[in-house]
């Protein structure tokens, strides 16, 4: 069967306007144009669009799933298992965290008694969840798996009081380096201090600690758009940068 754009809007709830964009940037191309220059899409196009939702859902940047889909070998199956496993994974956060809502209700109702470790443990499974949809590739192929699960197993564990203080010392660290983005002096205290900060912000994670894995994290904070949006969505422009700045003249 073959739709119109107007009527694969109206079957995929995808609006026009972003079906002609995804034409543009050439994520979606129309299986042709007809006499009349209306864009026709076929079953080939739907499923693809259906991939686009699917890889959307999960937070995938437009051009990072234009290039999955364009691989010689996309396996069509392989992805929605992939899909699939993920999704369910995204389920047993929501579930989690519903049943920590439904603890928390019944604890301040004074039916039930909550440890402190279970008021946190869903926001740590989520933010575990989406570090490892982010970054868990990159980190695994740069630290190996067993550094990786060891991290892993430390956030699980850390108490509510570690959190927070692994939180604070994190929001130190960024109003630091806003004020270091105003002097540019690597020799200054501020620089040291956000070394210092970064450092013990990692221990709270990291099984152990190296010199060269910091400057290799930096590395990757450098590389990966991700990790360089992360930190100047919080610090402002070129904060990824000027942080690794002081790592490399620090981490010895």
């Amino acid at each position: 069967m073959e739709y119109t754009i107007k009527k694969l809007a109206q079957l995929s709830g995808v609006s026009t306007r972003t079906l002609r964009y995804y034409d543009e940037i050439k994520l979606l191309k129309p299986a042709r144009v007809n006499s009349s220059g209306y864009r026709i899409y076929g079953r080939q196009e739907v499923d693809r669009l259906q991939q686009i939702l699917f890889y959307r859902s999960l937070n995938m940047k437009l051009e990072d799933i234009r290039k999955s889909l364009d691989q010689t070998d996309f396996n069509f199956e392989a992805a929605l298992e992939q899909h699939y496993h993920e999704l369910v994974k995204k389920r047993e956060q929501i579930d989690l965290l519903l049943l920590t809502v439904e603890k928390t209700l019944r604890y301040h109702k004074g039916e039930i008694h909550m440890q402190d470790t279970e008021k946190f443990n869903a926001f740590k499974q989520q933010k575990l969840a989406e570090n490892e949809q982010l970054y868990g590739q990159e980190i695994r192929e740069k630290y190996g798996e067993k550094k990786v699960e060891a991290s892993n197993k430390k956030w699980e564990n850390m108490s509510e009081s570690t959190f927070k203080e692994m939180t604070q010392i994190e929001e130190n660290m960024l109003n630091a380096l806003k004020e270091l983005q105003q002097t540019q002096d690597l020799e200054s205290d501020t620089a040291k201090t956000i070394y210092d900060s970064h450092k013990k912000w990692l221990s709270f994670s990291w099984p152990n600690y190296s010199p060269e894995a910091h400057k290799g994290l930096a590395d990757m904070y450098l590389t990966d758009e991700r990790f360089a949006a992360y930190y100047d969505e919080k610090g402002g422009k070129n904060t990824t940068e000027l942080l690794c700045q002081v790592i490399k003249k620090y981490a010895k």
